[in-house]
């Protein structure tokens, strides 16, 4: 069944923000939901400073329905349809707050992170488990950066849900070395 066209459209203020920058569009869609369901790695920005800031910037326009897409929300749109079709797409979506535990290894010295995520997609507190067994606790005051890390869309991070318990057992036993985030 197609989409109604009848729901009247509201102009989103949406942004990629991935740390040390971001592009932002603004986006016509029936809802946020609806934005968030077209494109992956996207937030609705609702501060309405930051919007009243946004209409002085000559930001690209989009309509969710549109034929024609700015660049980065292309990729973004293309993403997001090919996660559609994946098991697990939007799993995630409503669990708040979100509890993952993950493994990088970054310079050499693998890590398992412990993450606690808002609905924003941003870490509210986290654990750091090194490989000799000590736990390190960190909050976004310890960070320079706090873009949104986890898509609830995406189903890659399915895999990676633990229950809260878990991870307060963590957060508990782990020490807090600001040190480690200078």
């Amino acid at each position: 069944m197609a989409r109604s066209n009848a729901v009247s459209k509201t102009r989103f203020l949406v942004l990629n923000d991935y740390g040390m920058g971001g592009t932002w569009w603004w986006v016509h869609a029936r809802s946020e939901q609806e934005v968030l369901e077209t494109f992956a790695d996207v937030e609705v920005v609702h501060t309405e400073t930051t919007r009243a800031e946004a209409e002085t910037w000559g930001l690209d326009e989009a309509d969710v329905d549109g034929p024609t897409t700015p660049p980065g929300l292309v990729e973004a749109r293309a993403k997001r349809d090919a996660q559609r079709g994946m098991p697990g797409f939007g799993a995630l979506v409503g669990r708040d707050p979100l509890y993952l535990s993950r493994q990088w290894d970054e310079d050499d010295d693998p890590m398992i992170y412990l993450m606690e995520v808002g609905p924003d997609g941003r870490r509210l507190r986290q654990v750091e488990l090194a490989e000799d067994g000590m736990a390190y606790r960190s909050t976004p005051e310890d960070w320079p950066f706090n873009p949104p890390w986890v898509d609830r869309y995406d189903p890659a991070w399915v895999p990676f849900v633990i229950g809260q318990e878990e991870f307060e057992d963590q957060w508990t036993r782990a020490v807090h070395d600001p040190s480690r985030w200078d």
